[in-house]
């Protein structure tokens, strides 16, 4: 699974789906075309059971997303964006597979709005981050939600209203951001992290990303407890299950097969 279109590339490297947006004349602003060539490929990751972790990142040193190509109008009408959303990422609920930023550069607007939609960031020393909508007479939408469901409200309220920059180190204060790297290593960080968890049982880790997500859907923790995860019943009856205690009473290494 390897390949370019629209101004997006995208490689394998073993269980690890690596896409990187290439676009960087335009600090890797998405236009239409890109967002849904991003579309079909997290549609074909959650639905190929050989990838286990994604990981987006930008081409370049500069930016890992400026956010929407502003010279493109139609891309800033919501009927422009894939169904689900920004990057094909943003409004995408119900992918149970992990999502890992690489942010090789800053992530302005909805480049934030990407970050926050991925599970985990790795960025590197320097990169900045902002919602700068309002500078431009626009708001950020989406951004705005996930911002406000990261981040105290009056935190949110100063990043949104003031539209200002924030480097990596105010992100992982914030717990946007998981590491920091040196120029250069954040990539390489990210796969790293990708590798370690594809070390793990991949229905597993599924079951774990639904478990988090849909049980913070819930306003009350004994609903949470009482929540139906098919992810969860899924693992409970795998081979993998059955693997994994075996794997451990033999003291070997176990042998996953996904299902």
């Amino acid at each position: 699974m390897n390949g370019m279109a629209d101004g997006i590339s995208w490689a394998t490297q073993g269980h690890i789906l690596v896409v990187t947006i290439d676009r960087p004349a335009r600090r890797n602003a998405l236009d239409p075309a890109a967002h849904h060539q991003l579309a079909s490929l997290f549609d074909a990751f959650a639905t190929n059971d050989a990838l286990h972790v994604a990981i987006i990142t930008g081409a370049g040193d500069k930016a890992f997303c400026a956010g929407s190509d502003l010279t493109n109008a139609r891309g800033l009408r919501r009927s422009s964006l894939p169904v689900t959303g920004f990057a094909g990422l943003a409004e995408r609920f119900d992918l149970i597979k992990p999502v890992i930023a690489a942010v090789n550069g800053d992530a302005i607007g909805g480049g934030l709005e990407v970050v926050l939609a991925c599970d985990l960031c790795v960025a590197r020393a320097g990169a900045r981050f902002a919602l700068p909508e309002p500078r431009v007479g626009l708001a950020a939408s989406g951004g705005l939600h996930r911002l406000a469901r990261h981040l105290p409200r009056k935190w949110v309220m100063e990043l949104a209203l003031t539209a200002q920059m924030f480097d990596a180190e105010d992100a992982r204060r914030l717990g946007i951001v998981n590491r920091i790297t040196a120029p250069g290593q954040a990539l390489a960080m990210a796969i790293e992290l990708a590798q370690i968890i594809s070390q793990n049982a991949p229905l597993a880790v599924q079951a774990t990303k639904q478990m988090i997500d849909q049980g913070l859907t819930e306003a009350d923790l004994r609903v949470a407890f009482a929540g139906t995860y098919p992810a969860f019943d899924r693992m409970q009856d795998s081979e993998d299950a059955r693997e994994g205690r075996a794997a451990f009473l033999e003291k070997r290494p176990p042998k996953w097969q996904g299902r």
